[in-house]
């Protein structure tokens, strides 16, 4: 998909949740296939717990392991390694 020269591309990162990009994307996966999303603005899974991956569907937050402290749970695994240095 060709891009504007005009301004880049906006990318914002959710606190435990997705990448919200503006859209339209292409995602080419680590098997090489290409998953197309014409939205206006297309929110990334990072966690990998999406049932439609590689797009968000919120799935993280009926699938996240418990913990002790409720206050402690983010909900998105990936935000929990960001702040561990862990950089995909």
């Amino acid at each position: 998909m060709p891009r504007s020269p005009e301004r880049p591309r906006r990318i914002t990162l959710v606190r435990n949740g997705p990448l919200l990009v503006e859209g339209p994307v292409e995602v080419v996966g680590e098997d090489g296939a290409i998953a197309v999303s014409r939205r206006f603005t297309v929110a990334i899974c990072r966690c990998r717990r999406s049932r439609r991956y590689p797009w968000c569907d919120t799935s993280h937050r009926q699938r996240s392991k418990p913990t002790s402290d409720p206050a402690e749970s983010t909900g998105c695994p990936t935000a929990d390694r960001s702040s561990e240095g862990d950089q995909r």
